[in-house]
């Protein structure tokens, strides 16, 4: 049973009301404001929108701003790709370790900017004004407990293999384009051991060497395939990835307002997070600056990212490429809460991203992640197909009722 229907007039809350509510919403967005890159105008301009909404259900909503060195994220594809086709033309030569080192320092940003989202070489990349909204509705007595919905406004630029290829086109050149990175880097290491250190030089060694070397040209169409992942200049619309997000973490403020739920002693925050695709740089500014705050009394984040694909709707269980767990507990809240609507939600794993969800866990604060969207990705994924055209209502309900029943459902039990 709902713990929101056992102790609150439910009546009161029109379901098919809020879902057009969101849909308007996030067409507005996409049509009046447009596509909302990190740190750009436009992402300001959403927010603010938003607020102006969430100023009818909170008690205080402020904006805080932070810097974004938008393109770093991933600037590091040129580089690491000029770096695997070099490495690849000197393996050929007498000097296989300059090879091997070659590969080195194209995998040291590509590993710390894109799979751990490390500010690694952002202080080479302008920076950018971005900001993180915060709509606080607080309890009636002391505050003793806190939960944060987090989803981030901004939207990604368009990944354009994605689009002319869909997901699974893009991973033939992406996987390949890593793989021939590291079998550079190994078979680099090996001719340098074998002729710098062995000093064996025969036939053999040569011809099994160049069949090898002829093996890596193969992967330089992959690699200059990289280089068209990204556009540096035009965003997508996002109205699933990841306004729709937004407006389901906006539709609890809503309905508890609308119901005239006010807690005891449980304050409840919504945060539209600004650069998150940069490399979750406004949930990692705002968990830096509140670090304090958060651990002084029990503070419990859910990110919502992309509610869209019913089928894949899940808690997230492990985060930032797969090498980050989310808390226990949190992630226990929300799946009992899916059990509570009805909803048997999986574990499921981000092995190649992250969502906001990352950046608090990693600042020691109990957090997981919920979404619905399919992993393959889908081909409107980061691309100019992300439009409200694309929208789900029947996601877009279940993922509110989900989020209003986790937050209902910690201020009743707590977590286990």
């Amino acid at each position: 049973m709902k713990i929101f229907s056992e102790k609150y007039d439910a009546s009161k809350i029109n379901m098919k009301a809020s879902v057009d509510y969101m849909v308007e919403s996030i067409t507005h967005i996409c049509e009046k404001i447009g596509p909302r890159a990190p740190g750009s105008e436009e992402e300001y301009k959403a927010q603010q929108y938003m607020g102006e909404d969430l100023k009818k259900w909170a008690d205080k909503v402020e904006f805080e701003d932070f810097i974004v060195h938008r393109q770093a994220f991933m600037g590091f594809i040129p580089f690491t790709v000029a770096m695997a086709i070099i490495a690849t033309i000197v393996f050929f030569t007498d000097y296989p370790l300059i090879s091997f080192i070659l590969t080195i320092l194209g995998f040291i940003p590509l590993v710390l900017e894109f799979l751990m989202y490390k500010q690694f070489i952002d202080p080479l990349f302008i920076g950018h004004k971005s900001h993180n909204i915060i709509a606080t509705r607080s309890p009636k007595g002391e505050v003793k407990k806190r939960i944060i919905l987090v989803a981030h406004a901004d939207s990604q630029y368009e990944w354009i293999l994605n689009y002319k290829l869909g997901g699974v086109g893009m991973k033939c050149f992406l996987i390949p384009g890593v793989v021939g990175l590291i079998v550079c880097s190994i078979a680099s290491l090996i001719k340098g051991i074998v002729v710098d250190f062995k000093g064996i030089d025969t036939p053999a060694s040569n011809t099994f060497f160049l069949i090898v070397g002829i093996i890596l040209c193969l992967f330089i169409v992959p690699y200059v395939g990289f280089l068209f992942l990204q556009s540096f200049t035009k965003s997508v619309p996002g109205a699933n990835d990841n306004l729709s997000g937004c407006l389901g973490c906006m539709s609890v403020l809503k309905h508890l307002e609308e119901a005239g739920v006010r807690f005891e002693n449980t304050e409840v925050r919504v945060i539209l997070s600004g650069s998150e695709e940069a490399g979750l740089r406004g949930a990692k500014a705002y968990a830096k600056a509140h670090k304090d705050e958060l651990k002084e009394i029990e503070t419990v984040v859910v990110a919502c990212d992309t509610l869209r694909d019913l089928k894949d709707m899940a808690v997230y269980d492990r985060d930032l490429s797969g090498t980050l767990k989310h808390d226990a507990q949190a992630k226990a809240l929300v799946k009992k809460a899916g059990l509570n609507c009805g909803h048997d939600l999986p574990y499921a794993s981000i092995y190649l991203g992250a969502c906001d969800a990352a950046a608090f866990t990693q600042a020691g604060i109990k957090a997981t992640g919920f979404a619905a969207m399919d992993p393959t990705p889908p081909r409107y994924y980061h691309t100019r197909l992300d439009t409200p055209e694309m929208l789900c209502p029947d996601a877009l309900q279940v993922g509110a009722e989900i989020l209003l029943e986790t937050v209902c459902l910690y201020d009743a039990e707590g977590l286990e």
